[in-house]
C-alpha cells in the first residue's frame, strides 16, 4: 500500500505534518517503538509508530530521524498522546530528512493502525502470491516444472511470512522453504494428519507440536485432474497422499487466504503427478521381474531382465552386485475394503527411502510392484549404503565372501515411520513386511521372494498395527508359532500356565513373572535371583512350586523348552 492512502482513511486519524512529495511510498509493514535507536528491528519500507517516549530535550529528533531514514522507513507516525502536539524540532528532522510526518489524535490506538496496515498489506500480498501461483501453476501443467515446490514455499515465506514444508505421509520431508523440518516434528504432524484425515474431516487440519501451531492441508493425487478428486474411500489413498504443513493457526484465516493455499497445494500435486509418472518405469520393471520370477523363468531370462533394470535403478554403475526382496501387505479388517495392492506399493516405496533423505526423487532407485494385497520391492543394495548393517545370518546365495556390509534391515525400516502409519491405518488397518537376505545372482531371487514372504507372515502373528521380520528369524523357532492352529496354541499354553496364572492371582505369587526371568537367565540360580532382587532360597522355592503345580521338571531341557514355547504363544 502507498503512504497516501493513510490519509484517505479517517478512521485512522492521521494529519500529514510535512513530506508531501513522497506520499506515493510504498508501505511494507508497521512497527511500534519508543527505543532511542530501533534500526536494528527494521527492515526497510515500515511505518514506524512512536509515542516519542524516547525524546528528552530537541537534540534527540535529528538523530533518531537520521537512524529512521538509513533504515529506509516509509514513515514515522508521532501520537499526540503523551506530549499533545508534536515538537517542531521533531518536524524540521523530518523536513530536512525527507521523512513523510504524520501525526495522530490522541483518540486512536496505534492498534488500530497497525490492525489496518498489516491487513492492507497482507492482503495485497496475498494477491500478488495468487498471481505468482497462478502462473506457475500454468507453467507446470503445460510444461517442465519450474523448480518444483520449493519456488512456491520460497514465495509464501517472503510475501506472507508463513514458513511451510511439504511431508510425506510418514513425516519425511519433500520440500521447505528455510530451515528443515526436524525429524521427529514432521513424523508426530504426519501422524496428526493421517488420524485427522481418517475421520474425513476435510483440511486444514489444526495440530500443535513442542507449543507451536500448524495447520496441515492435504495435498490429494490427483492424476492429473484440474482439482482435487477426493477417493471414495479415504483408505485408498490416506497411507499415500502429501500434505503441506504451515507453522500458522488458519482457523481464523480469510476464505482468499485460505483458498490461495488450496491453489498452492493443487500446484504441488502437479509435481506429485510428474514424480508418480517417472515412477512408472521402475514399476514396471519391477512387475517384469516379479513376474519372471513366480511363473518360474529360467534363470538366464531373469538375469537378462535385471541388466535392463540395473542401469534404470543403478545410473553409472551398469550392474547391481546383490539385490534384496521386501514384502509388505496392508490389510483392513473390514469385510467390504477392497484390495490393498496399491496403499501398500505407495507406504513401501516412502519406507524404502532414508528418513534423512529430503526431496521428491529421493526414491528414484526403488522398484515396487504389486498385486492384489501385496507390494515387491527389488532394491538395489548398493543404493542403500547408509541403512544399518543386517543381524543374524546369511541366506545360502548370499553367504560368500561379496556380501554387502550395509543391507536393510527389517526393524530399522519402520522405527522412523511406525508412529504416522499406526496413525494412518487407525483400529481397522495392519501394516506387515517381510524383509529377505540379500543375493547376488538371478538364480537367488525367487528364494529370496519367498523368504520375505515367510518373515510377513511371522510379522503378521505378532501385535501391533505396523510390523516386521527379517530373514534371520526364520531359522529360529518363531518360524513354526505363526503357524500353529489357535485351538492348539490354547490348549498347548491353557495347560502349563493356567495353573500358575490361578495361583498367582490367589497368592500374588509372581511364579509367571519368575519363570520368564529363570528361563531368560538359562536356568542360573544366582543371576534369576540377582534380577529378581531375591534370595537364591526364595527362588528355589518358587520353582518348586512352579514344579509342584505343572508336574514339570525345570531341570529337564525338554520341560524347559515347553515352558518356553508356551509363554511365546501365550
Amino acid at each position: 500500500m502507498r503512504l497516501r492512502a493513510l490519509l484517505d482513511t479517517e478512521a485512522l486519524g492521521l494529519r500529514l505534518l510535512g513530506g508531501e512529495d513522497e506520499l506515493d511510498r510504498s508501505v511494507r509493514g508497521v512497527m511500534t517503538t519508543d527505543l532511542r535507536d530501533p534500526s536494528r528491528y527494521l527492515s526497510g519500507g515500515e511505518l514506524v509508530l512512536t509515542g516519542l517516549a524516547w525524546r528528552r530535550d530537541a537534540s534527540d529528533s535529528e538523530p533518531f530521524v537520521r537512524l529512521l531514514t538509513n533504515a529506509g522507513v516509509a514513515g514515522l507516525a508521532a501520537g499526540e498522546a503523551e506530549l499533545g502536539a508534536v515538537p517542531d524540532d521533531l518536524v524540521e528532522a523530518c523536513l530536512r530528512n525527507r521523512l513523510p510526518l504524520f501525526a495522530v489524535n490522541e483518540t486512536v490506538a496505534f492498534a488500530t493502525i497497525t490492525e489496518h496496515v498489516v491487513r492492507q498489506v497482507s492482503g495485497e500480498r496475498a494477491g500478488d502470491l495468487a498471481a505468482v501461483v497462478d502462473r506457475h501453476r500454468r507453467l507446470m501443467t503445460s510444461g517442465p516444472a519450474g523448480g518444483g515446490p520449493e519456488v512456491v514455499l520460497d514465495l509464501l515465506t517472503s510475501d506472507l511470512d508463513l514458513r511451510a514444508w511439504v511431508l510425506s505421509p510418514t513425516g519425511r520431508q519433500i520440500a521447505g522453504a528455510g530451515e528443515a523440518l526436524p525429524p521427529r516434528v514432521g513424523a508426530r504432524l504426519a501422524g496428526l494428519h493421517l488420524a485427522a484425515t481418517r475421520t474425513g474431516r476435510p483440511g486444514p487440519h489444526p495440530a500443535e507440536v513442542d507449543g507451536t501451531a500448524y495447520s496441515l492441508f492435504p495435498i490429494r493425487n490427483t492424476g492429473r485432474a484440474a482439482l482435487p478428486v477426493p477417493s471414495p474411500d479415504v483408505r485408498e489413498s490416506v497411507l499415500s497422499d502429501w500434505l503441506l504443513a504451515v507453522a500458522a493457526d488458519a482457523g481464523d484465516w480469510p476464505a482468499a487466504r485460505l483458498d490461495l493455499l488450496q491453489g498452492v497445494t493443487q500446484l504441488i500435486a502437479v509435481e506429485r503427478d510428474r514424480r508418480d509418472a517417472a515412477r512408472a518405469v521402475r514399476r514396471r520393471l519391477a512387475q517384469e521381474v516379479l513376474e519372471l520370477v513366480q511363473t518360474g523363468a529360467a534363470p538366464a531370462e531373469i538375469a537378462a531382465r535385471l541388466r535392463v533394470a540395473a542401469p534404470v535403478l543403478l545410473p553409472g554403475l551398469g550392474t547391481a552386485p546383490h539385490w534384496q526382496v521386501v514384502v509388505a501387505r496392508v490389510e483392513w479388517t473390514r469385510e467390504e475394503a477392497q484390495p490393498a495392492g496399491r496403499a501398500a506399493q505407495a507406504v513401501l516405496e516412502e519406507i524404502l527411502v532414508d528418513p534423512a533423505v529430503t526431496g521428491p526423487d529421493s526414491a528414484d532407485r526403488i522398484a515396487v510392484a504389486y498385486a492384489g494385497e501385496e507390494a515387491v520391492a527389488l532394491v538395489p543394495l548398493t543404493a542403500l549404503a547408509s541403512r544399518p548393517p543386517e543381524e543374524g545370518g546369511a541366506s545360502a546365495e548370499s553367504a560368500d565372501q561379496d556380501q554387502p556390509e550395509a543391507a536393510l534391515h527389517a526393524d530399522a525400516l519402520l522405527d522412523a515411520v511406525r508412529e504416522p502409519l499406526s496413525a494412518g491405518l487407525g483400529d481397522d488397518g495392519r501394516l506387515t513386511l517381510g524383509v529377505s537376505a540379500a543375493v547376488h545372482s538371478a538364480e537367488g531371487l525367487r528364494g529370496a521372494l519367498e523368504e520375505a514372504r515367510h518373515a510377513r507372515r511371522v510379522a503378521a502373528a505378532r501385535p501391533g498395527a505396523v510390523c516386521a521380520a527379517g530373514h534371520h528369524e526364520l531359522a529360529s523357532h518363531v518360524l513354526l508359532l505363526p503357524f500353529v492352529p489357535d485351538d492348539v496354541r490354547r490348549a498347548f499354553t491353557a495347560r502349563l500356565l493356567d495353573p500358575l496364572r490361578d495361583y498367582d492371582r490367589r497368592h500374588r505369587a509372581e511364579l509367571i513373572e519368575t519363570l520368564e526371568a529363570f528361563l531368560d537367565c538359562d536356568g542360573s540360580w544366582t543371576r534369576c535371583a540377582a534380577r529378581l532382587h531375591l534370595h537364591v532360597n526364595t527362588l528355589r522355592y518358587r520353582v518348586g512350586r512352579i514344579e509342584q503345580l505343572t508336574g514339570r521338571d525345570l531341570s529337564r531341557l525338554e520341560d524347559k523348552l515347553d515352558f518356553f514355547l508356551a509363554l511365546r504363544m501365550s
